[in-house]
């Protein structure tokens, strides 16, 4: 199991984030697009590690044209000698029409055009043929002038690997039909994993004519822990807050359901729109928390996360919504490598 890690998205604390990240024995290390750009950072990281895999988790695509992606993934491609993975999601329709000001409509249909046109970009300019054209003509993207001035140098490595972040399972399924990754959300348990999520993915794999070994699963896994009575209590509280806070989305209401939950949503959404967001983790019970979140003491975190997901997932992340221990975390790594 690959074990994912974070890089500051500040610029000027990315070279030391990365570099600790790699220190640290993490495998990857990932930028999410919030308040900052999700690249940038990617491109300091790289000059500054030898070995971590970087990547976005994620950027918004509907933001984006793909023959913008597409050269900023070839760069970071190039420049990190093949260690950047293209993390993408579709964002949801109020962020793409208001805050992006761009088109939304049919996400995953279009999210499957996105990739495919990003693959046809990659495939032209690596072919690096001008006697043919690029030819992607699709319901959603049309791609067709590319000349050489505009045509970055073949890469010396694989393409950039597309990783997709998908909740439902059409999205879901489109990320086993064209990319190389699934990353699930946080707000999920192992059952619902099992019975749902991965079903779509390989559904999407199988319909593709592919293997399940090309789709790696990443998981940022929700863990409640601490060196102290004290410490267990504010994480369980931060951690309850946090699954509180998606749990009131009704996109998510599914999750909830599976369990026999989905009552608990329904309050969820109310109080949300009341500003209840400290009460609201107090409907997050013990029950709950326990199958969304690995609660252990440090040295029993490696154990009951490989218990609970080393038959279901390739990459792990710890989503630890408090502050913590960096030490912590560093003899989590080990736990993780030596079991």
């Amino acid at each position: 199991m690959k074990i994912d890690g974070g890089i500051n998205f500040v610029l000027d604390k990315a070279a030391d984030s990365a570099r600790e990240a790699e220190q640290a024995g993490y495998s990857g290390a990932f930028t999410a697009e919030t308040s900052h750009d999700p690249f940038l950072p990617l491109a300091v990281a790289a000059e500054h590690t030898d070995k971590l895999e970087l990547g976005t988790s994620i950027a918004v695509a509907f933001a984006r044209s793909p023959m913008t992606v597409a050269n900023t993934a070839w760069d970071l491609q190039a420049f990190s000698k093949g260690r950047f993975i293209l993390g993408l999601g579709s964002q949801i329709k109020p962020h793409i029409e208001k805050r992006f000001s761009m088109e939304w409509g049919n996400p995953g249909s279009r999210m499957r055009e996105y990739v495919q046109a990003l693959h046809a970009i990659w495939d032209y300019w690596q072919a690096a043929d001008f006697s043919s054209r690029l030819s992607f003509d699709g319901d959603f993207y049309k791609h067709t002038l590319m000349t050489p001035m505009f045509s970055p140098e073949p890469l010396e490595t694989a393409k950039p690997k597309v990783f997709l972040a998908a909740v439902g399972p059409y999205m879901t399924g489109v990320a086993g039909e064209v990319c190389d990754g699934w990353i699930s959300h946080g707000f999920t348990t192992a059952a619902y994993l099992e019975d749902v999520s991965i079903p779509a993915l390989h559904a999407g794999v199988t319909k593709a004519g592919r293997d399940t070994s090309e789709v790696e699963i990443s998981l940022p896994a929700f863990i409640v822990t601490g060196e102290t009575e004290e410490e267990m209590t504010a994480a369980s509280f931060a951690t309850r807050k946090q699954i509180a806070f998606y749990g009131s989305t009704p996109a998510y209401k599914a999750v909830l359901d599976h369990h026999g939950w989905g009552d608990a949503q329904i309050e969820l959404n109310r109080m949300s729109k009341a500003g209840e967001w400290d009460a609201m983790a107090d409907v997050i019970d013990t029950e709950m928390l326990d199958a969304f979140a690995v609660v252990a003491e440090p040295q029993g975190i490696a154990e009951s996360l490989l218990g609970r997901y080393g038959n279901l997932v390739d990459r792990i992340s710890f989503y630890a919504p408090y502050a913590g221990n960096p030490e912590l975390w560093s003899g989590v790594i080990s736990d993780l490598k030596a079991g």
